[in-house]
């Protein structure tokens, strides 16, 4: 652990824990600093195959630590988020592996941004989702307004932007922006099974496909259709492939390399 932050990697898992409980995990410098660097190891690491990012406590994040902007250091927002917070959000949607976000409680500000950028999100009975910018006079960032429409459609987000309500785990998957709510026990055995659902397929196809769905949202149909048969292409020589097919011939489980 270092920075507020817990890195556990147990087989083909990564668990990242936000683990400043006393502060709702709200982050500092060190704290993004650390998660980036973390972010950066694991997706240069093969042996990983699926990522959690969860908070201890009570909260998943408060989103930035306010008590840290009040310094007399502190860096301009613009520089802030294009410093630190940026490249997290850059890191979790450019890295291969797929990430679930296991949100126990609270993800405010940045905090739900973080959330909204991973490929996956459950959500415990107990989480809420807050976009509370304008109540402290600023802008949704971190990837809020690039993400929140495209999970919920623009009308929802404005209305989630705008107003600031607090979305409860019930309502946030009715909106789509959770696939699953669980008790707050159940929460790290469920992400754990899915992240281990995950780690049994393909590594090679699995990054390819999170990269197809990224590039789904800006381009059309022909561009789409043309993405899937150029990554298909790759996919299809890939020793992985070759592997798929001899299991499923022999009825075995496949032994994928990411080759």
């Amino acid at each position: 652990m270092t920075d507020g932050l817990r890195v556990d990697i147990d087989g083909p898992v990564a668990t990242l824990t936000l683990d400043r409980p006393e502060a709702l995990n709200a982050l500092t410098v060190a704290l993004k600093v650390g998660l980036r660097e973390a972010l950066e190891r694991i997706a240069a690491d093969r042996t990983v195959r699926a990522v959690i990012l969860t908070g201890a406590g009570r909260a998943f994040c408060a989103g930035q630590d306010l008590a840290e902007r009040e310094q007399p250091d502190a860096a301009p927002l613009d520089e802030e988020l294009r410093e630190r917070y940026n490249p997290i959000i850059r890191a979790l949607r450019s890295m291969g592996q797929p990430v679930i976000a296991a949100v126990n409680g609270v993800a405010a500000g940045a905090g739900a941004s973080l959330a909204f950028a991973c490929d996956l999100r459950i959500a415990s009975a107990d989480a809420r989702f807050v976009l509370a910018f304008g109540k402290i006079g600023l802008v949704p960032d971190s990837g809020a307004t690039w993400f929140l429409p495209r999970l919920v459609g623009s009308t929802r987000a404005a209305e989630l932007a705008l107003v600031g309500d607090p979305v409860g785990a019930d309502q946030a998957l009715r909106l789509g922006l959770v696939s699953r709510v669980v008790t707050a026990e159940e929460l790290m055995p469920e992400a754990r099974t899915l992240a281990d659902r995950i780690a049994a397929g393909a590594p090679l196809a699995l990054a390819l496909t999170k990269l197809a769905l990224d590039r789904s949202w800006s381009i059309g149909l022909e561009e789409a259709l043309e993405d899937e048969a150029k990554l298909q292409g790759i996919a299809g020589a890939s020793t992985d492939h070759a592997e798929g097919l001899a299991a499923f011939r022999q009825k075995r489980p496949p032994q994928f390399t990411g080759e």
